[in-house]
C-alpha cells in the first residue's frame, strides 16, 4: 500500500531565530541563524532522528536561502550543513559572505 507523500512546509520563525521544516505539520527539523546587519549568519541545522534519510535537510537549507534572497540579504554558513549545500549550489554565490573571525566572534557574543 503506498502512501500518500508527506505535505512539507518550511516556516521562517524570526521569534525563534530560525527556519523550521514541517512534515504533515510536525517539526522535523530547523535551521538557525541570527542577523548582523543585512547578514543572516547560519550556525546550526538539524533535522530530527525520526526523519532523517529523506533529503528534508537539503529541501530546509534551499527554502531558507530562497527566502534570504527574497529579503535582501546576505548569507553567512557558518554551519558545516549550510556550507557544505552552498559548495554544491553556486545559485547562491552572488548573496554568500565569507565566514571570517569577526563574524565567528559576534556569533560567539550573540549566542552567549
Amino acid at each position: 500500500m503506498n502512501q500518500p507523500p508527506a505535505a512539507l512546509t518550511v516556516e521562517r520563525r524570526d521569534d525563534r531565530h530560525r527556519y523550521e521544516i514541517l512534515v504533515d505539520g510536525e517539526r522535523a527539523g530547523l535551521t538557525a541563524f541570527r542577523d548582523r546587519g543585512e547578514q543572516r549568519v547560519f550556525y546550526h541545522t538539524k533535522i530530527f532522528d525520526a526523519f532523517t534519510g529523506r533529503g528534508l535537510a537539503g529541501q530546509l537549507v534551499q527554502q531558507a536561502l530562497t527566502d534570504v534572497r527574497a529579503q535582501g540579504k546576505r548569507i553567512v554558513p557558518v554551519c558545516p550543513y549550510v556550507a557544505k549545500y552552498l559548495q554544491k549550489h553556486d545559485e547562491f554565490s552572488d548573496i554568500t559572505d565569507p565566514v571570517t573571525p569577526d563574524v565567528q566572534r559576534w556569533l560567539e557574543g550573540e549566542l552567549a
